[in-house]
């Protein structure tokens, strides 16, 4: 992989994020923040430590500065600026220290904090509230080394992309074409995220990886890659292939369709506009189209030091786009037992309108 990106932010972003997450506190009257390890952790800290069942958690009360409990078997590891550490030791009362010195009230829990956690936390706070439901501007709107970062990993994932229609040769595996993926994935990135090779009827499955399925001549194949770069940020983009030429009627009309749905909701991308209305430009076409049955998951999900988090471009959702919010833009039509389609970039908010990480042809090659 290029060391054209940091693989991490220096103190004073993390410090910066820490002083703005506790002014969200402040402002909803509650006691503090208790965060697990995972994503909202390295957001706060730059560490991707583990906590295994051992608590591990970031406390930022709403006054004062924040603390990590961690196992002293750990704390070694942890490379966190400017939070003190409370080590704990086999025996010791972790969620005691968790929670000594923050005031009474209610305290945001982080996502990733497990149910063996949150019932031991909630005997010793008055109240929780999910954290996320606190911080939700501050981790969907991305500052401007995030969005390099994402920059950054749409390239890079578009470079393996580049690569696959050599690779979908009529008598090769799914599996063979995916160890192929994870390799280039690799020399772009620092991890592999996923790998989904769906091929003829396999492209029904959103969700299939890939198997010892034999491509044959007039697949289609639905490839979705995406691995994590720099400081933990995602790629994930997704096109649809032909193996040969495909030449059925119903396959390329439903074909125009998700490339027309995907190219449209990517250029209704602005502030103001709610998500739900995000997810009925897209769907309205291709409903319009006679494949509305078939296009059965949402429009898109936020990306970031997550591969899905918040926002989610789905039904329903009417929270409001604003500026710097980062998402993947994916509708798709699955045939049971047929072919699968899917088209996905990932799109930011910009003051007026959207910005591209991905720049893949959108034709079916």
């Amino acid at each position: 992989m290029s060391d054209a990106i940091v693989k991490t932010f220096g103190p004073d972003v993390y410090a910066d994020r820490i002083k703005r997450a506790q002014a969200l506190v402040h402002e909803r009257g509650l006691s503090g923040l208790i965060i697990g390890t995972g994503s909202e952790f390295a957001y706060f800290t730059g560490s991707w430590m583990q906590s295994h069942e051992r608590l591990t958690a970031l406390v930022i009360p709403a006054e004062d500065a924040p603390w990590v409990v961690v196992p002293l078997t750990d704390a070694e590891s942890l490379a966190a600026d400017g939070v003190s550490i409370r080590g704990w030791r086999d025996g010791d009362d972790s969620y005691a220290l968790a929670t000594q010195g923050l005031r009474p009230g209610t305290v945001g829990f982080g996502s990733s904090l497990t149910a063996n956690h949150v019932f031991r936390l909630q005997q010793l706070v008055d109240d929780s509230v999910l954290a996320v439901e606190v911080l939700a501007e501050l981790f969907m709107v991305k500052d401007a080394a995030e969005l390099e970062q994402l920059d950054f990993a749409g390239r890079a994932i578009d470079r393996v992309h580049d690569v696959v229609p050599e690779l979908l040769q009529p008598g090769r595996t799914e599996r063979a074409v995916a160890q192929d993926l994870e390799r280039l994935i690799l020399k772009e990135h620092d991890a592999v995220d996923f790998v989904i090779v769906g091929s003829g009827p396999n492209g029904a499955n959103p969700h299939h990886d890939f198997s010892d399925r034999v491509l044959e001549e007039g697949d289609s194949v639905v490839v979705d890659i995406g691995g994590t770069v720099g400081v933990g940020y995602h790629s994930d983009c997704t096109r649809t292939y032909q193996v040969g030429e495909i030449t059925d009627p119903e396959f390329l009309a439903a074909y125009d369709a998700v490339r027309l749905a995907q190219e449209a909701a990517c250029q209704a991308v602005k502030p103001g506009v709610s998500a739900a209305d995000l997810d009925a430009v897209a769907r309205g076409i291709i409903t319009q189209a006679g494949f509305g049955d078939l296009f059965t998951h949402r429009l898109g999900h936020g990306i970031g030091l997550a591969g899905h988090e918040e926002p989610f471009i789905i039904q329903g959702n009417d929270q409001t786009l604003q500026e710097c919010m980062t998402f993947s833009i994916e509708p798709g039509v699955y045939k049971p037992g047929a072919w699968g389609i899917r088209i996905e970039d990932i799109v930011a908010v910009t003051s007026k309108s959207v910005r591209y990480f991905n720049f893949q042809p959108k034709d079916l090659r």
